[in-house]
């Protein structure tokens, strides 16, 4: 269904337009003030620890957030136009990641969307190391919005006209210099951000990531010292980053909320946008509940920076969404995802446990937490059994690695993760349940964890044998008061307050997959082979956003299990993704493209 539906009313425009000029200016002085020691002509040189590879494999820079790599973007290597796993400086660092890809051929949907939603309300009860009762940071550490990006300096290093049509992104030697853009909430129970994935034990937070690519068309060649350069940036009540920004400056004050990050409460009704001024690229999040509005522009004046493949300098950059409509084309070339307006949940990066063991702590320039570990025992790795790890810093090898069987884990076929073998060598990082002391800039806190557990991201990227949390049967929404209630969304609605009329379904699941060949397709589905479960998008239409009317039988976005007495629609279930896409990356499994659910069928048309 197309036709205008809803009128935007983005927040930005509403709420902070007025103070945007002076917030400008005010950090534009601190930027310009902070370059010139740091920059030659304009090209900012990198500190020793910053964020140039999001994925922590630079040969050169150490990385500020050691957890950063569970949520930077899955790239593809592209060679001839076919697409292969990506790795970098040896070690595979691929995601999962089930989508949603909106389609509208409508001037301004590709720059220029709003969502609405509740987030989820995790149980009374404290979760538990069997999975009886869950928290959604267990299921889900990032549900985020994707869009393409202009970047002339990112793959495959071509010019890009901002909010154009005229660029290509589908693997052609013209195609536009392409970025990713992810708008990024974290769930509460697992703080500090900086190592694990929460702002706090209690509230929700929210981030921009852009992620470029310092490879070169063909990937004749890359800089194996700053592959995946990222910009990240809290969603800030006065729009004023925490901290730098920009891949080359990016340090502590940058990954520690303030007071003026936005918090949110479990339960909130947000009204999302993203907008495309002059100004930069921004991103904003209104909460109806609690009235409180954050945002922030990828903007130069902002600290935003772009990465010069040649030497990984940093240049002052005002980003831009790289196309005008979300036509199906409209793709970033070098990701696993078929990137356009997409909705998405980051999975696979939890196993919950009895205790953890072997020490693995952190320490590094304005942070030390000691009380990290390598190895999950008992919970999801089975009564008793101690799982994956540990790896020697020494030797580089590790105990125990497992990978994807045909019916559950199997033993990894080498012991040596810098093989890139798509293998989990160690459940790292790790930490045990209860409060813990950490330290930032000098200063003691309490930080705290909910339960003992693992995140599968410090020598390889995620649950690649799939028997964590995101992969358990019973644990995700489904109606019982032990597990979260649902993540819910109405939308996207376009520049216009237009719906998208199309859809398809994706995961890049496949690409981490062991047994799967890209090339060919076989083993590549979706559940993984051996998993107990794979979540999936449904739609309903006797819920409602409390604050945002629907009306009658209109259908609401859930994601996770059929929700007993809710479930009006699952979409049938795991086959909604799809195929592996032969023709571009047999690592992402696709729909193919179809009316879109929500505002077709049974449900009504949505209305704000």
């Amino acid at each position: 269904m197309s036709g205008r539906i809803r009128r935007l009313r983005n927040p930005v425009i509403l709420a902070v337009v007025a103070p945007i000029a002076v917030i400008v200016v005010l950090v534009q002085l601190a930027l310009t003030s902070q370059a010139a020691v740091t920059s030659s002509a304009g090209w900012v040189t990198p500190k020793s620890t910053n964020e140039l590879d999001c994925n922590g494999w630079s040969a050169k820079y150490t990385t500020a957030r050691p957890n950063t790599r569970s949520l930077c973007t899955d790239p593809t290597t592209v060679k001839d136009g076919k697409h292969s796993r990506f790795i970098d400086n040896g070690w595979y660092v691929g995601h999962d990641e089930p989508s949603v890809k909106f389609i509208s051929h409508a001037a301004g949907s590709g720059n220029t969307m709003s969502y609405d939603m509740q987030l989820p309300v995790d149980p009374t009860s404290k979760p538990t190391a069997s999975g009886s009762v869950t928290s959604y940071a267990e299921l889900s550490i990032a549900p985020w919005f994707g869009l393409p990006i202009c970047d002339p300096e990112s793959y495959p290093q071509n010019a890009c006209k901002p909010d154009s049509d005229r660029n290509t992104g589908m693997g052609a030697p013209t195609d536009a210099g392409s970025a990713f853009m992810e708008l990024q909430l974290y769930p509460p129970g697992f703080a500090p951000w900086v190592d694990s994935e929460s702002c706090s034990a209690t509230q929700w937070c929210g981030a921009i990531t852009i992620d470029s690519l310092m490879c070169s068309y063909n990937f004749v060649s890359c800089n194996p010292n700053c592959e995946e350069p990222v910009n990240f940036a809290f969603l800030q009540m006065n729009g004023v980053p925490a901290g730098p920004p920009s891949p080359q400056l990016f340090d502590i004050s940058s990954q520690i909320p303030n007071a003026q990050t936005l918090m949110m409460n479990s339960g909130d009704v947000l009204q999302l946008s993203v907008t495309d001024p002059a100004a930069g690229l921004t991103t904003s999040i209104r909460d109806v509940t609690t009235g409180q509005t954050g945002y922030m522009t990828a903007s130069a004046a902002n600290g935003f920076m772009n990465t010069r493949m040649s030497d990984c300098k940093g240049h002052p950059f005002t980003f831009h969404a790289e196309y005008n409509s979300a036509r199906q084309q409209n793709q970033v070339p070098w990701a696993a995802l078929e990137g356009g307006v997409l909705m998405e949940q980051e999975v696979g990066h939890f196993e919950s446990c009895n205790a953890v063991t072997y020490k693995n702590p952190i320490k590094q320039t304005g942070f030390k937490d000691e009380s990290v570990y390598q190895t999950c025992v008992g919970g999801q790795e089975g009564k008793k059994s101690v799982g994956e790890g540990p790896c020697s810093y020494k030797t580089g090898l590790c105990r125990n690695a497992s990978t994807e069987g045909t019916t559950g884990p199997q033993a990894c076929p080498t012991n040596n993760p810098a093989t890139g073998a798509l293998c989990e060598f160690s459940d790292a990082l790790c930490f045990p349940k209860g409060d813990r002391t950490v330290e930032i800039n000098g200063t003691p806190g309490k930080e705290t964890s909910s339960i003992a557990h693992c995140n599968d991201n410090w020598w390889q990227n995620g649950d690649l044998d799939f028997d964590g949390m995101s992969y358990a049967k019973g644990v995700w929404p489904n109606g019982s008061s032990d597990h979260p209630t649902t993540f819910r969304y109405v939308g996207p609605f376009d520049k216009q307050g237009n719906t998208y009329p199309t859809v398809q379904f994706e995961s890049d699941a496949p690409g981490s997959e062991f047994l799967c060949n890209t090339a060919y397709g076989t083993n590549c589905q979706v559940p993984p082979l051996g998993a107990d479960f794979y979540p999936y998008w449904s739609l309903n239409n006797s819920q409602t956003l409390n604050g945002i009317s629907t009306p009658p039988g209109a259908c609401v976005w859930n994601f996770g299990d059929t929700i007993k007495d809710v479930t009006t629609n699952d979409l049938g279930k795991d086959t909604q993704y799809g195929t592996p896409n032969l023709a571009r990356y047999g690592g992402t499994v696709i729909s193919s493209p179809e009316a879109n659910p929500e505002f077709s069928g049974d449900c009504a048309p949505a209305t704000s």
